[in-house]
């Protein structure tokens, strides 16, 4: 995601295909956030991790700015619960995903109040997890009964949120990070 030129000549196409900008959603991340132990990290991954989520989201927000003023659009970053609460091995993801929260911050301060600028971190989501023969493989009770909330947020939790945020009767939220994990980092953090 190191090719700027590539992302600005893309969201120039979306301007002139669609006659202008009004939201950016920002969703990059890398599909399986465990790297291994942190000795083993190598610089290589650690770089193509936060290019992926951080460099991806900083790029686009950069280059959409100009047009999104001209509307008084909407910039939300999807980052990730493990922003806030991680698990063992997953140091580059974090680090990623704390960033977009932190550059979504700075990015409210800076291209506000034209332009609104939030992060959604979805915490366990069901998004159907694939098993490695190709099939959905569905969550069993444990999975759902483990949860604070007794559900398992599903990707409808998310849209819905990102439609909210983009619209107009979000009104004057920006520069906030909603964490939509049902309780779990709270549970999480608080843990026995």
């Amino acid at each position: 995601m190191r090719n700027e030129d590539a992302v600005a000549a893309s969201i120039a196409a979306t301007c002139q295909a669609f006659g202008g900008l009004d939201a950016v959603i920002n969703n990059a991340a890398i599909a399986d956030p465990f790297q291994g132990k942190l000795e083993e990290l190598s610089l290589e991954r650690w770089h193509q991790v936060l290019d992926t989520s951080l460099t991806s989201s900083f790029l686009t927000a950069k280059h959409a700015a100009r047009h999104l003023r001209e509307t008084g659009g909407s910039i939300v970053n999807l980052a990730s619960s493990r922003a806030l609460q991680s698990e063992p091995d997953t140091e580059a993801y974090a680090a990623s995903k704390g960033g977009i929260v932190a550059l979504t911050h700075a990015m409210a301060m800076s291209l506000g109040p034209e332009i609104r600028v939030n992060a959604v971190s979805p915490g366990w989501i069901d998004a159907s997890r694939l098993q490695k023969d190709g099939e959905a493989e569905s969550l069993s009770d444990e999975d759902h009964a483990q949860h604070p909330v007794g559900r398992v947020g599903h990707v409808d939790d998310i849209a819905a949120l990102v439609a909210f945020l983009i619209s107009e009767k979000a009104g004057f939220i920006t520069g906030q990070n909603h964490v939509v994990d049902g309780g779990m980092t709270r549970k999480m953090v608080y843990a026995d």
